[in-house]
């Protein structure tokens, strides 16, 4: 019978997990589960006490219905009638509106802020600017945009104005903050300015631009909705107006939920999309 090579042995326990490792890997695992479990946990009290309070008497239930109501409910909307389209098509128009919005305002935000970057006057004239902008609120643009752009196009305006000027001033702190020596290390090779940009800014900037597409994705659906209670007949903000105004709070609570599953959603594919950029980087 043949010996192992000792230099195989050698190299297969270096490559084995030590102890430590192993005792840091279960505990890490535990901290994934417990985190799952107490994010599991507060939901299911939540859905419990507003499941019990409006039955026991806490609160009205003509005002918080039941989350009991929320199946019934959306099996009801669910084909529509003749003068109401069924809720997936509500929801459909909502998802495409805030997907236009949020990507609206990373195309400019990501132009804006390369601009502004490029120019430094320019970021000192427009700054003051671009910073009120983003504080004002923005729905009190919301009956100007029906004006200007019609029932339609407002529900975009809003969604890309409501998010449009945090993603540019983001971004552009983010391109700020690329590290400097490597900047000053391209340039020492002959970069251009444009090469500077496109490949040590725009890369070293992964995560900013992450970041804001996270931040984006809902300040996009807010605008959407506020859009949906003025102007649109399509649209779960249509629906939580139209809910409201009969008195009908079963099917508020059910565009309401919907709207948080959609956010989950989008902020799940988010998330994925971020594990799979940063992996490849």
């Amino acid at each position: 019978m043949s010996r192992a090579d000792p230099g195989v042995i050698e190299r297969a326990e270096a490559a084995a997990p030590s102890a430590a490792y192993r005792r840091f890997l279960r505990a890490e695992r535990r901290g994934h589960l417990f985190v799952r479990l107490a994010q599991a946990g507060l939901l299911l009290v939540f859905l419990l006490f507003w499941e019990f309070a409006p039955r026991y008497g806490l609160v009205n239930p003509m005002f918080t219905s039941y989350p009991s109501a929320l199946w019934p409910t959306f099996l009801g909307l669910l084909h529509g009638t003749a003068n109401q389209p069924g809720i997936l098509e509500h929801a459909a128009s909502t998802v495409v509106a805030t997907v236009v919005g949020f990507s609206g305002a990373m195309v400019v935000g990501v132009i804006v802020a390369a601009a502004l970057w490029w120019w430094k006057r320019l970021y000192r004239v427009l700054d003051p600017f671009l910073v009120v902008a983003n504080a004002m609120p923005k729905i009190a643009f919301v009956p100007i945009f029906y004006i200007w752009l019609g029932a339609t196009l407002s529900i975009y305006g809003m969604a890309l104005a409501i998010s449009v000027f945090i993603t540019i001033l983001m971004l552009h702190a983010g391109f700020e903050g690329v590290d400097a020596n490597k900047v000053k290390l391209a340039q020492t090779f002959g970069a251009s300015r444009w090469q500077v940009l496109r490949m040590v800014v725009l890369p070293g900037s992964v995560p900013t631009l992450i970041a804001a597409l996270k931040v984006n994705t809902g300040l996009a659906l807010v605008g959407v909705v506020v859009g949906e209670f003025q102007s649109a007949s399509l649209g779960l903000g249509y629906l939580i107006q139209y809910g409201s105004q009969v008195f009908k709070l079963d099917i508020v609570m059910t565009a309401i939920t919907l709207l948080a599953v959609l956010s989950a959603l989008m902020y799940l594919a988010i998330a994925a999309l971020e594990r799979r950029v940063l992996a490849r980087r």
